[in-house]
């Protein structure tokens, strides 16, 4: 069966988005802790140094991004990406604007990170839609 290019489009959406979670989890927070991790947890005022907090926060979002493309028919977890995405991006907004004025800053990689999200929503019926069709076929073999 060839695939629809809506569901193309829902894949390949689905695993850059992945990729944008498990490679901010993984490179600036655990294997090298940036500055910038650093500084937005020290004005978080939260107590918990950003040797501890950044790379549990990591994990979380390693795991989110594998979930995303594993776990295809969650919807919820497209939701919670947007979200933390949209909440991140307000937290530095208001805690260390200059960090939006930098080079590859949160506006631009949040902002296409929303937008991945509204093109799997938006595609995941289709996405749904094949899987029937697949499973509907692997029946009458």
């Amino acid at each position: 069966m060839k695939s629809n290019p809506l569901q193309q489009v829902n894949i390949v959406s689905r695993v850059l988005l992945g990729f944008l979670f498990v490679y901010h989890g993984l490179v600036p927070k655990i294997l090298w802790l940036s500055a910038a991790e650093v500084h937005l947890v020290d004005v978080s005022g939260i107590g918990i140094s950003a040797t501890v907090i950044s790379p549990l926060a990591g994990v979380l979002e390693i795991l989110l991004g594998c979930a995303i493309v594993v776990l295809r028919k969650l919807d919820f977890l497209i939701y919670a990406a947007a979200a933390s995405l949209l909440g991140l991006l307000a937290y530095v907004a208001v805690m260390s604007p200059e960090f939006l004025v930098e080079a590859f800053n949160p506006v631009t990689t949040n902002i296409l990170g929303m937008g991945l999200c509204y093109l799997i929503l938006l595609t995941q019926r289709y996405e749904d839609v094949s899987l029937e069709l697949l499973e509907g076929d692997g029946e009458k073999g």
